[in-house]
């Protein structure tokens, strides 16, 4: 049973989004804000329904939570997301000085810890491994059935 504010029940919400990024076709990833243990942005890749590649679940849940404070900065809130940001995602997190990032799966090919570690602003806390293995196989359905479909 998940206890209701930790890591995992957030990380969660993250993965019904992902869920959802799946089932409309979209690489499955998604992310929720959080700010004192209530969601205020909840959100899944959307790359190709906006044709837009920087509508990542991070960027959207980024842009979602700053409409709900009426402010950039996301100093008070912690994101939660299925795979580890990239690098733009990674940039965009450290303008918004969000509190912490928790994530599931590694992106060892590209994810920011790939590049550089420090990406992040300086008083960011990042945690990753939460639900790990269901973020990283759920991913990994969504690759052998593309390449089973041959697209």
């Amino acid at each position: 049973m998940l206890s209701v504010f930790s890591d995992e029940y957030f990380m969660k919400q993250a993965f019904d989004q992902a869920k959802i990024a799946f089932e409309a076709g979209e690489i499955p990833i998604g992310a929720v804000v959080v700010s004192n243990n209530k969601i205020i942005a909840r959100t899944h890749n959307q790359t190709e329904l906006l044709n837009d590649f920087t509508a990542h679940a991070e960027m959207l849940a980024f842009t979602s939570a700053s409409e709900y404070f009426g402010n950039k900065y996301l100093d008070k809130c912690t994101l939660y997301v299925t795979l580890e940001p990239c690098v733009m995602c990674t940039g965009a997190s450290f303008w918004t000085r969000i509190s912490k990032v928790v994530y599931g799966a590694s992106d060892p090919k590209r994810g920011f810890s790939s590049v550089e570690k420090s990406l992040f602003h300086p008083k960011t806390i990042v945690k990753e491994g939460i639900m790990e293995k269901e973020c990283s196989d759920i991913l990994d359905l969504f690759f052998e059935h593309k390449r089973l479909l041959g697209s």
